[in-house]
């Protein structure tokens, strides 16, 4: 069933979340954890959901804010990050039930993936590593916050 008609207790295989950046606090709510608690509550024992988040470069406490937020409401996490041509470095984080793994083989067909450069996607450069980072709350907004002050610098330059 599609996600646009949900029924009560209805849950999910696949959840994909590509908000807008969290810009304003009427966005960054859509961050916080009271989302993610819905979403966990949504996705099945065996589902996977994937968010975009934001550059790991750019704006490093924004997108390790949202990861510790997934985690907060009891989700396992694999964040990764990959080179968007219109972006630059772009982070998104696998949330799950239960932990993720590397898969041994890919679909036939693809340009620019294989097995080999998988790895390398979920693996943290010393500038993008992780640090120590708040759970993002209706209360708090730290991730506008973080993001404001991050992508500010880009900005003012």
């Amino acid at each position: 069933r599609a996600a646009e008609r949900p029924q009560a207790g209805d849950t999910f295989d696949v959840i994909v979340v590509d908000f807008p950046d969290p810009t304003n606090f009427s966005i960054g709510k859509l961050y916080t954890n009271s989302f993610y608690a819905l979403l966990e509550k949504r996705l099945s024992a065996s589902g996977y959901a994937v968010v975009q988040t934001t550059s790991p470069l750019v704006a490093r406490q924004s997108f390790w804010t949202v990861v510790q937020t997934i985690e907060s409401v009891g989700l396992r996490t694999a964040p990764y990050h990959a080179h968007v041509p219109s972006f630059g470095e772009w982070g998104f984080v696998i949330a799950s039930h239960r932990p993720w793994r590397l898969p041994d083989a890919l679909p036939g067909g693809l340009q620019f993936l294989s097995v080999g450069s998988l790895p390398l996607l979920f693996d943290f450069p010393l500038d993008m590593a992780r640090v120590p980072a708040e759970v993002n709350r209706l209360s708090n907004q730290a991730l506008v916050h973080a993001y404001e002050r991050e992508w500010g610098k880009v900005a003012a330059h």
